[in-house]
């Protein structure tokens, strides 16, 4: 494990009380008690963690009411030097490339060690990326994949234009209603549409096509 650096803090945002406690022990133990802010819900951590200024947040996805990814979003516009690495179960292409677009600078899955964990807060305080070996495996792996021929969205209309432009900043359907004072039926129904225009199968693939 690198050396650990004094006076880090250390921000938790996981709604599952037992995990949280886990982590929050597991960081205090090696930068101390007082220099971990735990968090259980996005909206909390929006409250606490811009006046500690932490230098590394561990992020869930899955939290109540307020997606991670949008939380990441807004912490990032307040703390834009402070690294958020995600620790969630998810795996999937979608999940991750949301995530990375939202700002997050690291992605471990939950299952990863503790020592993984605490190594991945040290490399991302140094300005790394650190990632589960699946998660690496999957990203490296669709940036290898053929390139897609340009897509052409002037079949798109101006709304549609507008709700993919949201989508591939990683906002989901709900939010992306939410922001453009729609019903999430009908998000969906202008998805479907511009899944079809430009032969598109999937969010995952509109998401990693653009990223490219």
């Amino acid at each position: 494990m690198p050396p650990v650096q004094t006076n880090m803090i250390v921000g938790i945002v996981e709604d599952d009380a037992v995990l949280r406690r886990s982590l929050a022990r597991l960081v205090g133990e090696t930068y101390g008690t007082q220099n971990v802010i735990a968090c259980a819900s996005g909206e909390e951590a929006l409250q606490k963690l811009p006046p500690a200024k932490p230098h590394v947040v561990l992020m869930d996805l899955n939290l109540p009411q307020m997606p991670g990814t949008e939380c990441i979003r807004r912490l990032k516009e307040l703390l834009p030097t402070t690294q958020v690495i995600v620790l969630t179960v998810y795996e999937d292409s979608e999940h991750i490339f949301r995530a990375l677009k939202s700002g997050a600078s690291g992605y471990l899955l939950k299952r990863s060690e503790p020592e993984e964990v605490m190594e991945a807060i040290t490399t991302a305080r140094e300005g790394g990326a650190p990632m589960s070996s699946q998660v690496a495996h999957r990203v490296v792996h669709s940036f290898h994949e053929p390139a897609s021929p340009t897509v052409d969205t002037a079949a798109l209309t101006d709304r549609e234009k507008e709700i993919l432009d949201l989508l591939t900043q990683g906002f989901a359907n709900k939010e992306i209603a939410d922001k453009m004072q729609i019903s999430v039926t009908t998000v969906r129904t202008h998805l479907r549409h511009i899944y079809e225009k430009l032969h598109i199968r999937s969010r995952s693939e509109a998401i990693v096509k653009y990223l490219k």
